[in-house]
């Protein structure tokens, strides 16, 4: 949750918090058929304006080590007995010139389309990058151990690629926005006149990466015209929830009056589940908070209700956790994976894993693999009904790999080939049940859990949630960690859960 959710009323707490319940998660309305053409049309995912920046921001930096190191070998030569002094200079003023276009906003979509408008700000920060080094050099005494031609031929080499770099960059990423391969997908909910403005004063922006996928509203035609500036009212607001499980939508943008409290926190108690940022326009809001409250579509501004869980440069990272770890995990367990195997299999008929349809990211329905822990002809790949102690389903090997999960090993190849992560919400099954009612029926805003993608250990497992759900405050308990893991997700915190589970696992009093 961002800081600036924190800042006005209508933050994750006061949407939990609001009096008025939702509808069933698990009883999603179904579309019409422009609406599932249209969601349809949007099932592919897109490039974020923030990756492709942050990797042209990677690319020049390697370029310009690059120019600058092919310079000195060609010239100076590798067995210089200063070799050590220029990969050093390269590479350190390689990394000043990012920075210093960094803070001249050279990485902003709107410089990426236009380089030659802006080859001036290029060119005073490269040359102002030599500046800098020329002054440290002399300063340190320094710049007699350097050759001169190999300085000058940096700088030319290194501008050249710069400005076939921004001509490249421009040229795919106007292509990239028109083909629809770079955009943010927005939702409005909400329409009438507010829907409008907000339409128009976006579309009237330069460079709007914003792409508008239709109108979402409760009111009936009378109240709200079936289309608004252009764009198709697709459906209620119970329907936009399955459309948003369908289609990539980036962002939910609410076009209701700040002044409609009460309405306005309704909706947000059905939407907030789903994984997109949730922005309240405030273009037109009489009512006014901290700047940092703020953010902007070009100059419109937005409230940020919510923001989407472990996104851009944060799931690259946790993707990349996840390869490395799984790796490691698969190769220091390989021996006990292969033991368990053969136990399954001298042990009982049938297969040695077993395959279970699970909900995971965004609702979307996952197999997950296990050791075979039951009976061939009782295994209920749905989970309706809850192992419970003693349970005659259960094989003598499968008590001893329930009991010390030693059967969720195999979770390491769905962590490795990106169904589930290695740290995340723990995935139920489809059916599964607290006292003959799905879990969706048991806690209100149980779908929020499958905002990130599920784990193979989690928050709530290492905090002893683990094991059989028999209660619905147990459910309950483990849905309330999972949705803190969730809000206060890093990378230190996922190291963290991953060192404690095998300790965690010790205690084995729920797991049967």
């Amino acid at each position: 949750m961002s800081k600036a959710a924190r800042a006005h009323p209508f933050s994750a707490e006061a949407v939990r918090e609001h009096e008025e319940r939702s509808a069933p998660a698990g009883s999603e309305a179904q579309l019409n058929v422009i609406a599932q053409q249209v969601a349809t049309q949007y099932r592919r995912d897109t490039i974020s304006p923030v990756m492709v920046s942050g990797w042209l921001r990677v690319i020049e930096f390697a370029l310009l080590v690059a120019s600058g190191l092919a310079v000195y070998a060609f010239y100076v030569g590798l067995d210089s007995y200063a070799w050590w002094y220029y990969p050093a200079l390269v590479v350190g003023g390689s990394l000043l010139t990012v920075m210093l276009l960094e803070l001249t906003d050279s990485y902003q979509m709107a410089t990426l389309r236009r380089p030659l408008a802006h080859l001036g700000t290029l060119l005073l920060v490269w040359a102002g990058s030599f500046a800098l080094m020329s002054l440290a050099g002399f300063f340190l005494k320094v710049s007699a151990d350097f050759s001169r031609v190999w300085f000058a031929g940096w700088l030319a080499a290194g501008l050249a690629l710069f400005l076939v770099m921004r001509l490249v960059a421009a040229r795919l990423v106007r292509r990239w926005a028109r083909n629809g391969v770079m955009e943010r997908r927005a939702v409005i909910v909400g329409g009438g006149r507010n829907a409008e403005t907000l339409i128009r004063s976006i579309e009237r922006q330069p460079d709007n990466d914003i792409r508008i996928c239709g109108i979402f509203d409760d009111r009936d035609d009378t109240r709200s015209p079936p289309v608004v500036a252009g764009y198709p009212k697709l459906g209620n607001i119970a329907e936009l929830t399955t459309f948003a499980r369908i289609a990539r939508i980036d962002m939910l943008i609410v076009s209701l009056p700040i002044s409609a409290e009460k309405r306005v926190l309704s909706m947000l108690k059905k939407l907030w589940v789903l994984p997109v940022d949730i922005r309240l326009s405030a273009h037109s809001a009489e009512l006014h908070f901290r700047p940092r409250s703020y953010s902007y579509i070009g100059a419109v501004p937005m409230l940020d209700i919510f923001d989407k869980p472990i996104h851009d440069w944060d799931s690259v990272a946790k993707r990349a956790f996840d390869i490395v770890f799984s790796l490691i995990g698969i190769i220091l367990f390989s021996p006990v994976m292969l033991l368990t195997a053969i136990a399954v299999k001298l042990d009982s008929r049938g297969p040695v894993l077993f395959k279970q349809k699970r909900h995971g990211f965004n609702n979307e329905v996952i197999e997950v693999y296990k050791f075979r822990s039951m009976y061939a002809d009782q295994s209920d790949p749905t989970a309706k009904r809850t192992v419970t102690k003693n349970d005659p389903r259960v094989t003598r090997v499968g008590r001893f790999i329930r009991k010390t999960s030693i059967d969720e090993l195999p979770q390491f190849f769905n962590s490795l080939m990106g169904s589930l992560s290695l740290v995340g919400p723990r995935p139920h099954a489809v059916a599964a049940q607290s006292h003959n009612l799905l879990y969706t029926e048991v806690v209100d805003g149980y779908f929020a859990r499958h905002k990130v993608k599920p784990g193979v250990t989690g928050w709530a497992q290492i905090n002893g949630w683990r094991g059989e759900m028999d209660t619905d405050e147990k459910i309950r308990k483990r849905t309330e960690f999972d949705l803190y893991y969730i809000e206060n997700w890093s990378l230190w915190l996922d190291l963290k859960i991953l060192l404690l589970t095998p300790i965690r696992l010790l205690d084995t009093k729920n797991a049967y």
